[in-house]
């Protein structure tokens, strides 16, 4: 079976449970929300990734304590701990996101980095695989997230290992499509963050993730309303949302 993208090509349609992976985008900052950091621990969690980031989103200034002892678990549990670089669609200096990246290697000792408000036109591809290319040099083995928010230009996926390639709300998500190149991926090489989704409404979104092809994803019913970050917390319905993208693991 299959169903057609949005230039009439063919994409095969998933299983309808097809397993999916856990990208956390970060939670408030370890201080506030120590609840939400604790619960990534489990060891049976299907945790693609999580990202960590001192209350500005990035490493700070100084080795923050409250992040050093939300990430030590985290590794203990064998969970792929990221950190938080803002590209600032191309605005922020190559210098400034090394040093940025070299003080997430220092201080907490993480696994590779989540590159947000990352570019995604033709233009930046150069200036982005300068960055990545960088960033390996730091750490052989980093694993590395662009965070688009949307469908980038082919180039972007051969600079990382993984592409958010969409970011936001409920009511946009369920009316969009994927980009025709990714159909030449694996689903791994693709995460959703979809926000602002009602639990009534949450297999539908999964059976979209899982129609477009990723492999990873995190969902929640906290909106950005009033200018909140949807991402502090946990949803309110965790439990089923992990017994929906993994092999039933919810408590």
């Amino acid at each position: 079976m299959s169903y057609l993208t949005s230039s009439g090509n063919r994409r095969p349609l998933p299983a309808a449970k097809t397993p999916l992976r856990l990208g956390v985008p970060g939670f408030a900052h370890p201080l506030v929300a120590p609840v939400e950091w604790g619960r990534l621990c489990r060891a049976d969690l299907p945790l693609d990734w999580t990202v960590l980031g001192s209350a500005s989103g990035g490493p700070g200034s100084r080795p923050d304590p409250y992040c050093t002892a939300a990430a030590a678990p985290l590794r203990e549990a064998g969970v792929r701990v990221l950190g938080h670089l803002d590209a600032a669609f191309g605005a922020r200096p190559f210098g400034e996101l090394l040093s940025d990246a070299q003080r997430f290697l220092n201080w907490y000792r993480v696994d590779g980095f989540a590159v947000a408000r990352c570019p995604a036109d033709t233009g930046a591809l150069a200036d982005v695989r300068r960055v990545t290319g960088a960033l390996r040099t730091l750490h052989d083995r980093a694993y590395l997230v662009l965070l688009h928010g949307s469908h980038p230009v082919a180039g972007y996926a051969a600079l990382a290992d993984q592409l958010v390639t969409f970011t936001g709300p409920w009511n946009r998500y369920r009316w969009s499509r994927p980009a025709d190149w990714t159909a030449d991926h694996p689903p791994g090489r693709f995460c959703h963050l979809v926000h602002s989704v009602p639990r009534a409404h949450l297999e539908e979104a999964l059976l979209i993730t899982r129609r477009q092809g990723a492999g990873t994803v995190y969902m929640t019913d906290r909106t950005d309303r009033d200018g909140l970050d949807p991402w502090e917390s946990m949803p309110g319905y965790w439990d089923d949302f992990i017994s929906n993208i993994g092999p039933g693991v919810s408590e």
